[in-house]
């Protein structure tokens, strides 16, 4: 087996490294921080303009129509940077709609791979303990929305999102444009500095081609759990990487911290943990892009995701000791990007209760059961 990248890959990756880290420097998340911006402008243009923001959507769109592991090696470069930018849920969404909206929607993806529109979604009705509160009831030919979506991202600065609608029980996705008048918005911020909006939709008329097919949301929620878990794995390495510089510098007792057996155990098990995440999500994204079905490896991804980002980001505080509460040193940030990034997966309780479901009723489960049987010995 060979588990490198391509060359293509590689300059995918080198690129969207320099664009993220050459534009995320400390001193310019601390003014981000301290500012009113929903997001990077600035840096979401760099974006367009080297074409990051539509790496997944088809070529016949305008996009560049890769797959999961090339975006998750740009999601991983920008994980590491902290850059708060929408690429995956803005590309997603678009290859969403190009994939499985009626003809008539597609010239959202073809915005959207111009950059010249903004996507969002949201899927947390999926695992949230409300579930979904928007529901759709069919009238004139079309559905009638009603309920609300909490927190849904840059929700004032899209212009159009995929939302899950309960239609009769069941979840489905519909493409809402998101400047009708039947829809307003409480806003807000995350902690980790993505602007937010509680959507309150009241009796919006949509046309019956705005819901998407039930395949459509089987497709998008793995794509998403790696797309998230990606982040995640960018935030965890850069948390490490400073943690270990730290340690390594700091000194005590005459010694410096990093010598010490509880912190080199400590770095460790983080370490582990890192590469626990790499390897399954490697995995996901491998199968998703080989078209193979993928849902207990998705469900197992987010579990990874949330557990090791909660586990590698406080033993980072831990070590760093009181500098690390201290708002003018940068390594609090990755801890706020983990926990935002841990919700966005639904926590790992939900996941795991989730792959618990799916194991009760499925009992085969490993890469041999995708083969014929002569390939499988």
């Amino acid at each position: 087996m060979d588990f490198d990248i391509t060359e293509d890959q590689g300059a995918i990756a080198e690129m969207a490294g320099s664009v993220f880290a050459d534009y995320c420097t400390d001193d310019r998340l601390r003014q981000f921080d301290t500012s009113e911006q929903a997001y990077m402008q600035p840096l979401w243009e760099l974006c367009v303009e080297t074409g990051l923001q539509a790496l997944a959507i088809p070529e016949a769109l305008g996009g560049s129509g890769l797959g999961m592991a090339e975006l998750m090696l740009v999601l991983q470069a920008q994980g590491r940077a902290l850059g708060q930018v929408p690429l995956w849920r803005h590309q997603l969404a678009a290859a969403t709609v190009a994939q499985f909206a009626d003809e008539s929607q597609q010239p959202w993806a073809v915005e959207a791979a111009a950059g010249r529109a903004m996507l969002t979604l949201d899927l947390s009705g999926l695992y949230s303990a409300h579930g979904i509160e928007l529901h759709g009831i069919e009238a004139d030919g079309g559905w009638r929305l009603k309920g609300r979506v909490g927190a849904l991202a840059l929700a004032e600065q899209s212009q159009a999102a995929l939302l899950l609608v309960s239609i009769d029980g069941q979840p489905r996705l519909a493409l809402v444009e998101l400047g009708d008048k039947a829809i307003t918005h409480v806003a807000g911020r995350m902690t980790h500095g993505e602007a937010i909006a509680d959507v309150h939709i009241d009796g919006l008329l949509i046309r019956a081609e705005h819901l998407l097919p039930a395949a459509a949301l089987g497709w998008l929620e793995p794509r998403s759990i790696a797309a998230l878990a990606a982040l995640q794995l960018g935030v965890s390495a850069e948390q490490i990487r400073r943690t270990v510089a730290y340690v390594s510098e700091r000194r005590q007792f005459e010694r410096s911290i990093g010598s010490f057996q509880a912190v080199q155990m400590s770095m460790a098990n983080a370490h582990i943990a890192l590469e626990a995440l790499r390897s399954t999500l490697w995995q996901l994204c491998y199968r998703l892009d080989a078209g193979l079905p993928a849902p207990s490896e998705a469900l197992a991804t987010a579990w990874q995701a949330c557990e090791a980002g909660h586990l590698i980001g406080h033993n980072a505080q831990h070590v760093h000791g009181g500098i690390g509460v201290d708002l003018t040193y940068p390594i609090h940030r990755f801890l706020y990007w983990s926990r935002a990034l841990g919700c966005a997966l639904g926590g790992s309780a939900a996941c795991l209760e989730r792959l618990g479901d799916w194991l009760s009723h499925n009992d085969k489960l490993g890469w041999k059961y995708d083969l014929a049987e002569h390939q499988a010995l």
